[in-house]
């Protein structure tokens, strides 16, 4: 599995700044609308449904938010890149600006771990984190999550 498979071009966005985790997830929503034809409500309702389980904020600048979703018959993502870092409860207590958000078929097991170990690894890489935060066009954000990478384990 690589990110191409998960990510589109079109899922990949720069913003400004988020005032809440609730706006956040709200662009999330409609984003993953236009992009994937998810319903916004239900990509919103998933994600706020995870997020109360315990926040998904991994540490270093990063969440990492995901649901499982009725209806979808793939595993799909979206990445945002923040200007202005926002609180998000992260482990490390430090404001978010890389977020990778995957929303994955109710019933996909196992494919939708290894899709969260892939980006999970790609994310704590330092230096891709460094290129994400150094570019604010969305379409050079995209080729670098997508740029091959040698595959590691879990």
């Amino acid at each position: 599995m690589d990110i191409s498979k998960i990510l589109k071009p079109e899922a990949v966005r720069v913003l400004g700044s988020m005032t809440s985790k609730k706006r956040l997830f709200q662009e999330l929503g409609e984003v993953a609308a236009s992009a994937y034809g998810l319903p916004a409500a239900v990509a919103i309702d998933g994600l706020q449904e995870r997020e109360s389980l315990g926040p998904t904020g991994v540490g270093h600048g990063i969440a990492l938010p995901h649901a499982r979703l009725e209806g979808l018959d793939r595993i799909v993502g979206l990445f945002f890149r923040l200007e202005k870092p926002m609180d998000f409860d992260s482990v490390d207590r430090q404001p978010v600006d890389l977020i990778f958000t995957l929303f994955a078929p109710k019933d996909s097991g196992v494919e939708h771990l290894k899709a969260l170990a892939l980006i999970s690894r790609t994310m704590r890489d330092q230096q891709v984190c460094a290129k994400l935060r150094a570019n604010l066009a969305p379409a050079t954000i995209y080729a670098i999550l997508t740029e091959s990478r040698p595959q590691a384990a879990a």
